[in-house]
């Protein structure tokens, strides 16, 4: 199992996307209030991305799916976060 390159790409992918949530507690306990940092929404691109790469070499619908569906949520989160910073 872990002698397929693809399997430890995808366990790096799976980490990367888990990071986001490491990353939002530790800002949060920081802050002493539920926080979500901008590093959350970047690592969920970049997690979800290496899934989406993984899911297409394994010709995965549900995965390819469910990522590209993830990817505009994240992506809108992000434009919304840049809209608040810049005074229209």
């Amino acid at each position: 199992m872990f002698h397929d390159p693809w399997v430890l790409f995808g366990f790096f992918a799976q980490f990367v996307f888990f990071l986001r949530f490491i990353v939002q507690w530790i800002v949060s306990e920081k802050q002493k209030k539920s926080v979500l940092p901008m590093i959350f929404w970047y690592l969920s691109i970049i997690g979800s991305v290496l899934i989406l790469i993984y899911a297409l070499k394994r010709k995965d619908p549900v995965f390819i799916a469910g990522q590209l569906f993830a990817m505009i949520i994240y992506v809108r989160n992000i434009i919304l976060k840049y809209r608040e910073r810049i005074p229209l």
